[in-house]
C-alpha cells in the first residue's frame, strides 16, 4: 500500500529543510534535494511548484517547530531567568544531529536583502518570536522577577539578536567556551 501523499510531503519538507539549513538556498541544487528527500526530480516538481516553493515551505516548517518550542517554554512555570538561560543554551548546545547555525539566520543573511517575499516572512517570524518572549518578560515583571525599570520589548529584541549572533558564531566554528561566555554575558542582562 502506498504512503499517503501528505506523509511524503511532510518527510520531503523535513529533509529539504535540513539540506537548505546545511548548505543554504543557492548552494542546494535540485540534485541535492533529490538525494535528501529520496524523491526524483519530477516528483519534487510535481509536489512543489519550484525550488523556491520547497524552500519557503521548509523555512515555515522550521519556524513553526522552533516557535512552538519557544512558546511552550515561555508559557511554562520556570522563573524567567531560567527560561532565558534555556533559550541561550539552545544556541550554545544545539542538538548534535542538527546542522550548525540557524536556518532563519542563514536565510536572513543569504536571501533577506534580495528576496522580498522571504524577507517579509523572516520579519514576521522575528516579530512573533520577540512577541512570545516579550509577553513572558512582561508577566515576569508583573510577578517581580524583573525590575519595573526593565523594558520587556528591548530585552526580547536583545535576546533575539544575541541568539542570532550565537548561531552565526557557532556556524563560524567558535568553541563552546566562547559561546558560553557570550551567553553568560547576555544572561546577566536579565
Amino acid at each position: 500500500m502506498a504512503r499517503p501523499r501528505k506523509f511524503e510531503e511532510d518527510l520531503a519538507i523535513e529533509a529539504a529543510m535540513r539540506a537548505f539549513w546545511s548548505a543554504g538556498y543557492e548552494a542546494t541544487s535540485t540534485q541535492d534535494l533529490c538525494a535528501a528527500t529520496g524523491l526524483g526530480r519530477s516528483s519534487i516538481y510535481n509536489t512543489f511548484a519550484s525550488k523556491h516553493d520547497l524552500f519557503e515551505r521548509s523555512l515555515r516548517h522550521y519556524m513553526d517547530e522552533r516557535n512552538a518550542g519557544l512558546a511552550e517554554l515561555m508559557e511554562g512555570e520556570l522563573p524567567i531567568r531560567e527560561k532565558i538561560r534555556t533559550v541561550l543554551w539552545w544556541a550554545v548546545e544545539p542538538d548534535p544531529r542538527d546542522p550548525a547555525g540557524c536556518l532563519v539566520v542563514n536565510s536572513l543573511v543569504e536571501l533577506g536583502p534580495r528576496d522580498p517575499e522571504i524577507a517579509e516572512l523572516l520579519r514576521r517570524d522575528n516579530d512573533k518570536r520577540v512577541g512570545i518572549v516579550r509577553t513572558a518578560l512582561e508577566a515576569a515583571r508583573t510577578r517581580g522577577e524583573l525590575g519595573a525599570d526593565r523594558d520587556p520589548l528591548a530585552l526580547a529584541r536583545f535576546l533575539a539578536a544575541t541568539v542570532s549572533g550565537l548561531r552565526v558564531t557557532a556556524r563560524g566554528g567558535a568553541d563552546r567556551a566562547t559561546l558560553e561566555s557570550i551567553a553568560n554575558t547576555a544572561l546577566s542582562a536579565f
